[in-house]
């Protein structure tokens, strides 16, 4: 069999049928982490993976993944996410993978995008909107309200396709934001970030108490995730169960896991692989079944040895439960006079932030009609990782007294739901 290259390393078959899923297969040289790299950009782009089969000797790896948009009123730029699948694919040919590398070493330069606009509810999710859909990715936002009804918001970005550098490209993501905000759009200018970056890319020091609230999770030995304000519907069935098992292979250790369904459900478990250093060597993501999946994984340290010690089982086992089922933190706090929700995630080793955060809870506040009176994205770090930390400060409005504990809860919800694809 030939060696694929160029575009024979991903392929992508689309779907006969309204709803059937696309299939993505990608077949190239592996590396450490790829999996995780693949999946963060379908999730960028707005899907779901449906099912997924994976394998790889080492040195070669071919992966499947069945996808599905998150919402079928959006365009898909086909070849641009096979662009991006192919940036993060080592190459086959020796003089493309070491320019890859090359380019690699380099990060997209990061631009501040200024938009003044009349506020509005749900304004800041339609301008998270077009970003995505412009492939721009969001790194930092400081919205700032003024006395008068208008708002400055301020978002730190890079461009995907190392475009924002030319004036066509600049003028066309203004373009796009008018048509979007209508009559409330005043102005909006892109420019190179300079030193006003530095006040905004610090670490973020929460209070102890708020700090405990939001990262803390309570594992039992059932593999239950304690997690805040569920509805009764969904409680009975925050569980996961993983099997280990050494016994079917003489050079792999079996994990057999059940999760409830969940829309990043495979990026968090590679993720955590990635970031434990364990090697999947074969994996299958099956279809949901009643609300939950079923995935089982071949794994080796990376020293290439199967995993025995049970400490070491049991510590893999309990980060893997804790990372499916309280992937996200999600609480409302008082903040002096005001109310603020705070959503957290664990950042990547790498450090990249989890997919589409922002532009989950802009869409729920959105929904429930909640005024954002101001936003900012930053790190926290606590003993054992770094988180990315999304704080927005909450408008009051007759449907929602931020005082009133079923407002807060209801919230809560609508935003974990969201994040989580429930």
């Amino acid at each position: 069999m030939g060696i694929p290259c160029g575009d024979d390393i991903v392929l992508i078959q689309h779907g006969k049928e309204p709803g059937e899923p696309s299939v993505i297969t990608v077949n190239c040289p592996d590396k450490a982490g790829l999996g995780c790299d693949l999946s963060r950009i379908i999730l960028e782009f707005g899907f779901s993976i449906a099912r997924a089969d994976f394998s790889t000797d080492g040195r070669w790896c071919y992966i499947v993944l069945w996808v599905i948009p998150q919402d079928s009123s959006v365009r898909v730029d086909w070849e641009s996410l096979k662009s991006q699948l192919l940036s993060v694919c080592p190459s086959c040919l020796f003089s493309y993978y070491f320019s890859q590398q090359a380019n690699g070493s380099s990060p997209s330069p990061l631009y501040l995008l200024k938009v003044w606009c009349l506020d509005e509810k749900g304004s800041l999710h339609d301008v998270a909107k077009v970003l995505c859909e412009l492939e721009l990715s969001i790194q930092r936002v400081k919205v700032m309200p003024t006395p008068d009804g208008r708002v400055l918001d301020l978002f730190f970005i890079t461009d995907v396709m190392d475009l924002l550098e030319t004036k066509e490209r600049r003028d066309d993501v203004c373009k796009h934001l008018m048509a979007v905000l209508g009559k409330n759009f005043i102005t909006c200018e892109v420019q190179l970030a300079g030193p006003e970056y530095e006040r905004f890319q610090g670490f973020y020091s929460l209070p102890p108490a708020v700090a405990e609230e939001l990262f803390s999770c309570e594992l039992s030995n059932k593999g239950t995730c304690i997690l805040q304000d569920l509805n009764p519907n969904i409680s009975t069935v925050k569980k996961a169960t993983i099997k280990v098992d050494n016994s079917l292979s003489p050079a792999h250790t079996l994990l057999q896991v059940q999760c409830i369904d969940q829309k990043c459900l495979l990026y968090d478990i590679l993720r955590t692989s990635k970031d434990c250093d364990i090697q999947i060597d074969y994996g299958r993501l099956s279809s949901s079944v009643n609300g939950f999946r079923n995935m089982d994984l071949f794994i080796r340290q990376r020293d290439g040895r199967k995993i025995v010690d049970p400490e070491s089982q049991i510590a893999l086992c309990s980060r893997l439960k804790e990372e499916m089922l309280h992937p996200l933190r999600v609480i409302i706090v008082n903040r002096g006079p005001d109310t603020e929700l705070l959503v957290a995630n664990p950042v990547e080793l790498s450090g990249k932030g989890r997919p589409r955060v922002f532009y989950d809870v802009t869409f729920a506040l959105k929904t429930l009609g909640i005024c954002i009176f101001s936003a900012e994205i930053l790190r926290h770090s606590t003993s054992d990782r770094q988180w990315e930390v999304y704080r927005f400060l909450l408008d009051e409005t007759r449907e929602f007294h931020l005082g009133s504990s079923r407002a807060r809860s209801q919230i809560v919800n609508k935003v974990r739901r969201t994040l989580m694809g429930w």
